[in-house]
């Protein structure tokens, strides 16, 4: 990053880097405040960031439904692209991430506006206190909402010189008064490539997703149905990775089936077969996989106990 130069002259133990150097006026919309090492463990505010050497706490604004719909709006995109690949995506919030000294204290603290963990099964999650940089998973993807902040001035580097994978950085479509005007809306994704950040249409996180399309589904006021094809393929280019899909996710997956069902209930009763409800609950219960053997049941069965023993399924005794 071009504002920061490395501090070779701080030794670095497990799990921390060198801080960069911090230029002026280094988090833009937020007030300096004197936290204390004492009292930094029982901090609930918000803050940018904060250091054990200074013991400063950077404070931004009052937050505002501006600032907050696109985080909260991160969640639910992330909700729904989680559906569409079968699996969890979690989401943390502005949690705290942390570097610890020698000691276990706490050293350097950043908070960010959401913190998305793509593949929570594999990760090493977080605790109950922070995110522990050197002991956790860094999170897959950030997001900083700079409304009245400008994430580049120093906030990018930490994130940099931490180690962090990507950064998204949006800039509302609803402009505040306090926000300098030569920031105008847009999201930027910032890659990690060869140890460093690049700027970059495309997330590497979430296949294909532009930073285009990201900043239009932050800032639309209902989801649009060219958002929702948006997260339909960028959850089934996940899926196609994990090998997962609709049908592995608890709650669209038993809609699908309900809804397969319901066709083969209207093959039966075009037929004119009768199959109780405690059938069709024992059919609900096989794989899946298994619809067209269901369709093809339901076209050449003579009655209930038929249809059944077609797919193997025990009637009643």
């Amino acid at each position: 990053m071009a504002d920061f130069e490395s501090r070779s002259d701080v030794a670095c133990d497990a799990g921390e880097v060198a801080a960069p150097a911090l230029p002026a006026d280094p988090f833009p919309g937020c007030t300096p405040r004197r936290v204390a090492r004492s009292e930094i463990d029982t901090w609930e505010g918000r803050l940018e960031f904060w250091d054990a050497d200074t013991e400063i706490a950077w404070v931004a604004e009052p937050t505002t439904p501006y600032h907050e719909k696109p985080s909260r709006r991160l969640t639910a995109l992330m909700d729904r692209i989680a559906a569409e690949r079968g699996s969890a995506i979690a989401c943390y919030g502005s949690m705290d991430l942390m570097q610890r000294d020698e000691h276990g204290a706490p050293r350097r603290i950043l908070q960010a506006d959401e913190s998305v963990y793509v593949h929570p099964r594999r990760a090493r999650l977080p605790g109950p206190k922070a995110m522990m940089a050197g002991e956790d998973d860094f999170p897959d993807v950030v997001l900083e909402v700079d409304h009245t902040t400008d994430v580049r001035r120093a906030k990018l580097g930490l994130y940099e010189a931490w180690g962090f994978p990507e950064v998204w950085v949006e800039v509302p479509e609803q402009r505040a008064a306090s926000r300098p005007r030569r920031r105008r809306p847009g999201l930027t994704i910032h890659r990690r490539v060869a140890g460093a950040f690049q700027a970059s249409a495309t997330s590497g996180v979430f296949p294909g997703w532009t930073a285009a399309e990201i900043h239009a589904a932050l800032n639309e006021t209902e989801l649009s149905e060219r958002t929702f094809a948006v997260l339909h393929r960028v959850g089934a280019a996940l899926g196609a990775q994990d090998g997962t899909g609709p049908d592995d996710d608890p709650m669209l997956g038993w809609h699908r089936r309900q809804a397969r069902l319901e066709t083969v209930r209207e093959i039966l009763r075009a037929r004119g077969i009768a199959v109780s409800d405690r059938g069709f609950a024992r059919v609900a219960e096989i794989d899946p996989t298994s619809d067209d053997a269901v369709v093809r049941a339901a076209l050449a069965c003579n009655d209930e106990a038929d249809f059944l023993a077609r797919l193997g399924v025990a009637g009643d005794t």
